[in-house]
């Protein structure tokens, strides 16, 4: 995973392995992508804030989220803009838009726009569920 970026958090290979587990590594750090429909964040309907799993920064909120029935959490924005980078991403045969921590670099997932959903922005953001925590919020 190469970025030309410098990331305020930065941590050897050694630190990101000894601190995630094969899955979250592999998805962070490597740029994979867990199993579809394989988080319960797609479908949580808890209101609160999700983080970077790599880093705790925060990234989106719930009421951001909806249902895309894609297999992955999905949403039509970031908490702010800064929260993410976006870079093109051609490894697919196909060109996309790979999303990752804009604090750690860590890989999230992908962004795809004019699918045709009824959000504001028209963007779906599907992000692998293993990037994030979730942090509750009191209603």
């Amino acid at each position: 995973m190469k970025s030309d970026k410098t990331y305020d958090v930065t941590k050897s290979d050694d630190q990101w392995r000894a601190e995630l587990s094969p899955q979250e590594y592999q998805v962070l750090r490597q740029a994979g992508t867990e199993r579809p429909f394989s988080s319960p964040y797609e479908t949580d309907e808890t209101v609160g804030v999700y983080r970077c799993r790599g880093c705790g920064s925060e990234l989106f909120r719930s009421e951001h989220k909806f249902d895309a029935h894609c297999g992955w959490p999905a949403f039509y924005t970031p908490l702010a803009a800064d929260r993410v980078e976006l870079i093109e991403d051609r490894s697919m045969f196909t060109t996309r838009t790979e999303v990752r921590c804009a604090t750690c670099g860590s890989h999230l997932g992908h962004v795809f726009s004019g699918e045709g959903y009824p959000t504001p922005t028209n963007d779906r953001y599907c992000i692998n569920g293993v990037s994030l925590t979730l942090e509750p919020v009191d209603g």
